[in-house]
C-alpha cells in the first residue's frame, strides 16, 4: 500500500483532513448503513483517525478497529481514539481473522494501496459473510474533488502535468470493477458529497505547501519563481474573499459473499 512517508500526522490533517473529516460522516452513514448495532467495524488506511473518530462516535471505542502503514498516523489515531485498536499494517496484509468485522471501511484509500484488488479483497476476508465492505475515492476524473482546481490550473500552466485523475477509483465505474473482482457480491455505486468553508485564499493555500500527497510533492518540485506564478494563477480563479469548496467522493458498496 502506499504511504504519506516524512509527512506528519499534523500536516495531513492540515491538508486533507479538513476535507476527510466532513466526508467521514457521509461515508460512515453509507457504510454502516444495515449493519449490525453491536457488530465490530474496522477502518482501512485510517490515517490519523478523521473516519475512525466518527465510527468511535457512532459505536463506541470498543467497538472499532483501525490500521495503517504508517507508525505516526498510527500514534495519531491511537492519541484521538483512545481505546480503539490501531494496528500497523497494510491493507493488502490486514493482521486481522476472518470473518471478525460487521463492516470494513476505507476512504480515500484504494487509489494508494499498490495492489487495490488484494486491498478490497482483505476487506472482504476480515468481514463476515454478507458483511458490509465499502470504499470512497474523490472524483479526481470527473474534475469533481476538493483539489480540483489546483489541478486544472496546474494544467493550465504546464501541459505536463499529470494529477490524480489516473489514479485507480477516480472515475465512474473504477471502484465497483475492483469489488468485483475483489470477489465482493452486491457490489453498487453511490456519491457522497461534502462543503468545506474557506476564510480566505491563503487559509485555503497555505497547506499545500507542507508537501501533503500528490498536490504538495508536486509543488515541492518547483521552484519558487513556479510556485508564485501558480499561486497567483489560483489566486485569480479563487479571489482573496471567503469561498466554498463543493466535492464528492465515488463511493463503492459490497458484501463479503
Amino acid at each position: 500500500m502506499g504511504s504519506f512517508g516524512g509527512v506528519s500526522a499534523e500536516q495531513y490533517a492540515r491538508f486533507m483532513g479538513r476535507f476527510s473529516t466532513p466526508l467521514a460522516v457521509g461515508f460512515a452513514t453509507v457504510g454502516l448503513d444495515g449493519v449490525a448495532a453491536d457488530a465490530r467495524v474496522l477502518d482501512v488506511g485510517c490515517g490519523p483517525g478523521m473516519l475512525t473518530l466518527e465510527l468511535v462516535k457512532r459505536r463506541g471505542s470498543a467497538a472499532v478497529s483501525a490500521a495503517d502503514p504508517e507508525p505516526t498516523f498510527v500514534e495519531a489515531a491511537r492519541e484521538l481514539c483512545p481505546g480503539v485498536d490501531v494496528r500497523v499494517a497494510e491493507a493488502e496484509h490486514l493482521p486481522f481473522a476472518d470473518g471478525e468485522f460487521g463492516a470494513a471501511l476505507a476512504q480515500l484509500v484504494v487509489h494508494f494501496m499498490s495492489d487495490p484488488i488484494q486491498g478490497v479483497a482483505q476487506m472482504g476476508r476480515v468481514t463476515v459473510p454478507g458483511g458490509r465492505v465499502s470504499a470512497c475515492v474523490w472524483d479526481h476524473a470527473g474534475d469533481g474533488g476538493p483539489l480540483s482546481t489546483f489541478w486544472r490550473v496546474a494544467r493550465r500552466l504546464d501541459a505536463e502535468v499529470r494529477g490524480e485523475a489516473g489514479l485507480s477509483g477516480a472515475a465512474s465505474g473504477q471502484l465497483v470493477d475492483i469489488f468485483r473482482r475483489a470477489g465482493l457480491a452486491d457490489v453498487a455505486q453511490t456519491v457522497v458529497e461534502c462543503a468545506v468553508s474557506f476564510r480566505d485564499f491563503a487559509d485555503w493555500w497555505d497547506p499545500f505547501l507542507l508537501g501533503v500527497g500528490p498536490a504538495g510533492r508536486y509543488i515541492a518540485t518547483l521552484d519558487e519563481q513556479h510556485v508564485a506564478r501558480l499561486e497567483d494563477a489560483l489566486r485569480d480563479e479563487l479571489g482573496d474573499g471567503a469561498f466554498t469548496v463543493a466535492a464528492r467522493s465515488w463511493t463503492a458498496v459490497g458484501t463479503r459473499a
